[in-house]
């Protein structure tokens, strides 16, 4: 999944993505509420990019180190966040440890396969190494918010692999950031796991393009759930406030519980921010091809209407539904391949085509939730390379799926407005204070 989303980012027009390097604020300042906080890359409005110099603010419950390094008597404990573009080798060679033996039987470890599939950027894994690097322990995170880890211990130079429950706590973090060639690459820059850029771009994608709208000197910042484990992060949780600066114009959410266990995001007035459609279904990738009246096909060698929208992306990329939906067709449709109906609300219907394949459980007749991964992009039928082809019909008129007025989903009911300024104004304060933060653009 990593080296397929660092091929999608490499073709974000105008926004090239530079490898960013990682770094850990380390100088802390005691705060009043109880919630850990660093707040890095941001600018105060009307100021000039400062290179090279940083503040940082840190509020924390438990002490936080870059890297932690605790002495033993035999050997040290050592954490190591995995970086985009990880190997596990490169990984254990952070980590001090020199043992070809373990290297060996982790390669060969079935019950060891997780470490070499889920090497998310952004996890912390911590290891126990002797003084001469022999790998004595190590404590890999897994992935899918299971609240567990895969436990290699080594005992006389025989391993075992166990999987155990981790004992977790949350924390509320704050951070801040400023967009120099993408996305993603001010979040890792600023230290903000994949899980909240890709849960950003999923709150504003109804009213950012984030294929097309980003500019460099665009602003965010975000709160969300840090899961932590001894005071190291495990996974992230919900984003719970956020903020968008994009082209000089702000757009605000917060999450508010409806119900147990359900929710959304509202602006700061109560509004839904949620469209009835995102306006894209993929994460991030480029248009190829937009909607337009006549369009040299690269197949059929003629000129022709192109009802829709291309996004080039490798195969296997994730297509998501852009809207509640009862899935109406899939299967394989003439020139676009393997495709995928949806029937929104009776007189919205939308198609993905050029699929590789579905998704479990998409079948017609089912229902589908906005979000919800229905296929994955392929170049079946007539295409001349991996990509998605998507149209946005009402009343089975084609529409430019980039332009029109995507309709909103339904506000709070009045009797909800005061629980709701209630419980969100803590997330609003926290915004408010890192986005006075006067934090400066590291390069």
């Amino acid at each position: 999944m990593t080296k397929e989303k660092s091929r999608i980012l490499a073709q974000l027009p105008s926004l090239r993505d530079a490898r960013p390097r990682h770094f850990w604020a380390t100088t802390g300042v005691a705060a009043a509420s109880l919630f850990a906080m660093v707040a890095a890359f941001g600018t105060m409005p009307g100021t000039l990019e400062i290179e090279r110099s940083q503040q940082s603010l840190v509020e924390q419950l438990v002490p936080q180190q870059a890297l932690v390094v605790e002495q033993a008597r035999e050997g040290f404990a050592k954490e190591e966040r995995i970086q985009r573009g990880d190997t596990v080798a490169a990984l254990l060679n952070r980590l001090g440890v020199a043992d070809p033996q373990a290297v060996a039987f982790l390669q060969s470890s079935r019950e060891a396969a997780p470490i070499f599939r889920q090497l998310s950027p952004g996890k912390s894994i911590t290891a126990r190494v002797g003084t001469s690097g022999e790998l004595q322990s190590l404590i890999f995170p897994l992935n899918g918010g299971t609240d567990r880890a895969l436990f290699v211990e080594g005992l006389d130079r025989t391993f075992n692999v166990t999987e155990q429950a981790l004992q977790l706590d949350t924390q509320v973090a704050m951070k801040t950031a400023e967009i120099r060639h993408s996305l993603f690459g001010a979040t890792d820059a600023a230290g903000i796991p994949d899980s909240v850029a890709t849960g950003l771009a999923d709150i504003f994608g109804g009213d950012i393009d984030f294929h097309r709208d980003l500019r460099k000197g665009d602003r965010f910042s975000v709160v969300f759930e840090s899961i932590t484990h001894r005071g190291r992060m495990v996974r992230s949780g919900r984003i719970l406030a956020a903020e968008f600066v994009n082209n000089g114009k702000i757009f605000s959410a917060v999450w508010f519980g409806t119900a147990a266990g359900q929710g959304g995001y509202y602006t700061v007035e109560g509004k839904n921010i949620r469209k009835a459609f995102l306006r894209s279904p993929l994460e991030f990738s480029r248009v190829t091809s937009g909607f337009t009246a006549a369009r040299f096909h690269p197949v059929l060698q003629k000129w022709r209407a192109h009802k829709g929208t291309d996004y080039g992306a490798p195969v296997g990329t994730r297509v998501k539904a852009t809207g509640d939906a009862i899935v109406e067709f899939v299967g394989t449709q003439g020139g676009y391949g393997k495709a995928v109906v949806l029937r929104h609300q009776g007189r919205y219907t939308t198609l993905y085509g050029h699929l590789s394949g579905f998704a479990g459980g998409v079948k017609k007749g089912s229902r589908v939730s906005q979000g919800e991964v229905i296929g994955y992009v392929g170049a079946t039928g007539l295409a001349s390379g991996p990509h998605l082809h998507y149209e946005f019909r009402i009343n089975n008129i084609h529409q430019n799926p980039l332009s029109v007025a995507l309709p909103t989903a339904p506000p709070l009911a009045p009797e909800q407005l005061a629980k709701f300024r209630e419980t969100t104004q803590p997330q609003l304060v926290r915004i408010e204070l890192i986005r006075g933060s006067n934090l400066a653009l590291l390069d």
